[in-house]
């Protein structure tokens, strides 16, 4: 993929945030350094076969010239390639270009196309966790909690910030209490491996909430664990 100018140069722009619920599409026109929104629609990702399916519906529904084209694409990119984690897809940035008939299709990963755009943002489009003292070169991390558990890094290589790949969110789940040690073995009892990002996924949610209510013995109501349980975890 080329550098984040090279599709900037250009007029109208298809991006897309492909993910294991919902694919987002995006036209856009650049104008005088500016992009502007001209269509947006989202999709189901699992109700279709391929991005290609989507992608088709999209250009019915908005046809017009299409310059270049980029996605971000929940799973690990390798050589403008992708087998979606989520997803039985293939994602392959060259057939994409030639179904889209452009010359240029970026593919990267969807974390990593979070990091190129965070720096666009405002300070009003941010609401602070926890105040710290901020270091203007110093390194950072993104992390997004969706179908998985996305993480990329950003790394201060002098005179900007540099957006890095993760595949961080697939590492092992590593209890620190007795709790989290019984979640651990509830949750590998029924899903085998737990990650990070397991535990973030829709079917491993509702297994902490199973264990939770179980341990709280409230399996009739696990919505009461959870009000009474998170609040005093997170207030740690």
């Amino acid at each position: 993929m080329g550098g984040a100018g090279s599709f900037l140069n250009e007029q109208m722009v298809l991006g897309g945030d492909i993910g294991g619920t919902k694919t987002n599409l995006a036209l856009l026109e650049r104008n005088r350094g500016s992009l502007r929104i001209v269509a947006t629609e989202s999709y189901p990702s699992r109700e279709h076969q391929s991005l290609e399916e989507i992608l088709d519906k999209f250009m019915r529904a908005h046809p017009g010239r299409i310059d270049v084209a980029c996605f971000g694409v929940a799973g690990p990119v390798r050589n403008g390639r992708s087998e979606t984690t989520n997803l039985p897809w293939v994602v392959d940035s060259g057939a994409l270009a030639s179904r889209l008939q452009v010359k240029l299709v970026g593919l990267l990963n969807d974390l990593e196309a979070n990091a190129w755009g965070i720096g666009a943002l405002e300070p009003k489009d941010f609401y602070v966790l926890k105040d710290g003292i901020a270091d203007p070169t110093g390194n950072a991390a993104i992390i997004s909690a969706g179908t998985g558990l996305g993480e990329a890094g950003l790394y201060w290589d002098g005179t900007a910030r540099r957006p890095i790949p993760s595949e961080g969110g697939h590492c092992d789940f590593a209890p620190r209490d007795e709790l989290q040690i019984e979640l651990l073995r509830y949750l590998s009892a029924q899903f085998g491996h737990v990650s990070k990002r397991g535990r973030k996924s829709c079917a491993q949610v509702h297994g902490h909430r199973r264990c939770i209510s179980r341990r709280w013995d409230c399996a009739e109501d696990p919505g009461k664990a959870h009000r009474t349980y998170l609040p005093q975890r997170i207030c740690r």
